[in-house]
């Protein structure tokens, strides 16, 4: 069982990490986290640095191939190259997905197009110019492709995917073993549930951080 976990500066950490917890797990798995090239890459706080152990040129296959997002996800849409491995990924994967915004990126390798997905609630309407039907909901099965809301809903898509390829008592096994059963403080996870100030200040701080990873990657 091969997996595949993109890279990027400037992805959002819990996209993989999340996702990689249960992945992980899969009875032989064989992980890799792969970047354009190999080597250390820095998540959107810059705090957190993983290492990509291979670069795309090192992978010409995989059974699960999962793109996080970030706002570094700007700088993918337009690398040509890692959208071209992107596809040549997906003609002969298993599983092709997608974390939070990670769908723009399997959008612009035009992966999307006329199928229905997900993505962060603030970007959802974005997924429409390539070509796919938006979706709200925590994942989202679309034959092959599967693709997950915002950050935290990685571990869902996970989770899904852990039960297609082993059972759903293996699925159950893992979500046990990572203790993952949410009772968070506040009922705040969706735009519907929070005040529209919230909601704005929030878009606000999404546009900046985005602003400020294209302005320092020109």
């Amino acid at each position: 069982m091969k997996i595949a976990i993109l890279l990027y500066e400037g992805f959002t950490a819990l996209d993989c990490i999340g996702p990689y917890e249960v992945l992980s797990r899969l009875p032989g798995a064989d992980l890799a986290f792969v970047a354009a090239r190999a080597g250390v890459v820095t998540s959107d706080t810059g705090f957190l640095k993983i290492t990509a152990t291979r670069g795309i040129a090192d992978v010409d296959a995989a059974d699960i191939l999962l793109v996080p997002g970030g706002p570094g996800d700007q700088g993918v849409t337009a690398d040509a190259a890692t959208l071209e491995w992107i596809r040549r990924l997906h003609e002969r994967t298993t599983w092709t997905t997608s974390v939070c915004t990670g769908a723009l990126i399997l959008g612009a390798a035009g992966i999307l197009q006329g199928l229905r997905a997900t993505t962060h609630w603030a970007s959802l309407d974005e997924l429409r110019r390539y070509g796919a039907e938006p979706v709200k909901a925590r994942a989202v099965e679309s034959g092959k492709v599967v693709t997950a809301a915002g950050v935290s809903a990685g571990i869902d898509l996970a989770l899904r995917l852990a039960a297609r390829v082993a059972g759903d008592d293996f699925a159950r096994a893992v979500q046990l073993g990572i203790e993952y059963d949410p009772d968070p403080p506040f009922d705040a996870g969706s735009p519907e549930k929070v005040p529209k100030e919230l909601v704005d200040t929030l878009r606000g701080m999404l546009s900046s951080a985005r602003a400020a990873r294209a302005q320092s990657a020109a």
